[in-house]
């Protein structure tokens, strides 16, 4: 089965994501081979979109969080501050 977005046929889930819900979620979960200074700069871009979600459309950026949230998983970053003094698991 094909799937259409706005007349343009969908050829991953990524295309989709992009196409439907209006961002690249490559901007939340990274690249192969990235190098550390393309990560940093691509986090600070992710954070800045992902604060602009959160006062514009709050279920998007739940999403896109949880893009974030996942791929900082899989590079084994430190875990997230959730309250002072308090760390995520």
């Amino acid at each position: 089965m094909r799937t259409i977005v706005a007349g343009h046929t969908v050829f991953s889930d990524s295309e989709f994501a992009e196409l439907a819900l209006g961002i690249d979620p490559e901007l939340f979960t990274g690249v192969e081979g990235e190098s550390a200074s393309e990560r940093t700069a691509r986090l600070d871009a992710a954070r800045d979109v992902l604060a602009d979600l959160r006062r514009e459309d709050p279920e998007l950026a739940a999403y896109a969080a949880g893009l974030l949230d996942e791929s900082a998983e899989v590079i084994d970053l430190p875990a997230r501050r959730t309250a002072p003094g308090r760390w995520a698991a």
